[in-house]
């Protein structure tokens, strides 16, 4: 019997492997930011490996685990098991070109931002702003990942679009449905 004490965590680390199994909080991204830039700090020519299965969440948040990915040296290969959507499927087809990933049982959905307002009117308009920012802004990202134009991407995401890893991989936000690890460019 195995009787290593190591949390999991720290042994998917080990393999270069940061998990995304949750909804995007601050909290949350600032952990996976830190694994991000820890890992690259260690091997900035080797690939690391964000595996997600999350409903998505903060916007601000997962812009912060978005730049971090571009900003590290190392390749990002993303890897969608279960449920990657909104912030979850927007980090999922963010990963380094010709390395994005999915499960065949994988469920992939898409839509525009969402947020709760409250406060004075002002306020509201001001949320309301910011939110049809985050909704152009992220349509202008995935359209450059996915080759759909930005125009498709806001008609397709106002409404919740569900797709499956084959139908991910046709629209394009991943370019491989595997089965097991070693499909994977490593």
């Amino acid at each position: 019997m195995d009787t290593d004490k190591t949390s999991p965590v720290q042994r998917l680390l080990d393999e270069r492997i940061v998990f995304l199994g949750s909804e995007v909080t601050d909290e949350v991204a600032n952990d996976i930011c830190a694994q991000l830039l820890l890992l690259d700090s260690i091997a900035p020519d080797r690939d690391i490996f964000l595996y997600i299965n999350s409903p998505g969440g903060s916007v601000t948040a997962g812009f912060a685990i978005f730049d971090t990915m571009n900003f590290v040296k190392a390749d990002v290969a993303t890897l969608a098991l279960g449920f990657a959507a909104s912030m979850g499927q927007f980090l999922l087809s963010s990963g380094k070109p010709g390395k994005r990933y999915a499960l065949p049982n994988a469920s992939i959905v898409m839509h525009q931002p969402h947020g709760g307002f409250g406060g004075t009117s002002a306020d509201i308009q001001t949320q309301a702003k910011q939110i049809l920012h985050f909704k152009r802004r992220m349509a202008e990202l995935t359209s450059a990942q996915t080759g759909k134009p930005v125009e498709q991407i806001i008609e397709d995401g106002d409404r919740d679009r569900w797709f499956t890893a084959d139908e991910a991989c046709v629209y394009g936000f991943v370019d491989q449905v595997v089965g097991s690890t070693a499909a994977l460019s490593r």
